[in-house]
């Protein structure tokens, strides 16, 4: 017998196996292994580890000093500084700091970005080490 009444409880509906074009679902659009799925905090710390490694060359001290990205500055300034560079200290080892945004602000480009990075680990390094740029890297400023 059929009843015309409704059941109180609509019935449930089924999972979805494909997207609405029957094509199935959608996936990745790269694999990890494609630079196009590095996020810009993973490029601009590859940039960074480029430049540091670089320099280690000429300047084997600096496998001692840690590299570290950080987003922007902790204390505000006047003006943003593009990094900073700070002693070793008791039971510290010596640390450079590059900030991504404020360099990410003023480039426009990859290739840009690499140059400023490198110029920025260059003069720290240099303020560290109590040196000119252009002693720690001879190319400084010529690109």
């Amino acid at each position: 017998m059929d009843s015309s009444v409704p059941s109180p409880h609509p019935p449930e509906p089924r999972p979805r196996r494909r997207d609405r074009h029957g094509r199935g679902m959608r996936g990745p659009v790269a694999p990890p292994q494609v630079p196009l799925s590095a996020s810009r905090g993973e490029v601009f710390r590859d940039l960074v580890q480029d430049s540091v490694e670089r320099l280690e060359r000429r300047w084997p001290q600096l496998a001692e000093v840690d590299f570290v990205v950080l987003d922007v500055p902790e204390i505000l300034e006047e003006t943003v500084p593009l990094g900073s560079a700070e002693s070793a200290a008791k039971g510290r080892p010596a640390q450079i700091v590059v900030y991504r945004r404020p360099v990410e602000i003023r480039t426009k480009t990859r290739d840009e970005r690499a140059l400023l990075v490198h110029e920025v680990v260059v003069e720290q390094v240099a303020e560290l080490l109590g040196l000119a740029p252009e002693s720690v890297d001879p190319r400084y400023g010529q690109d």
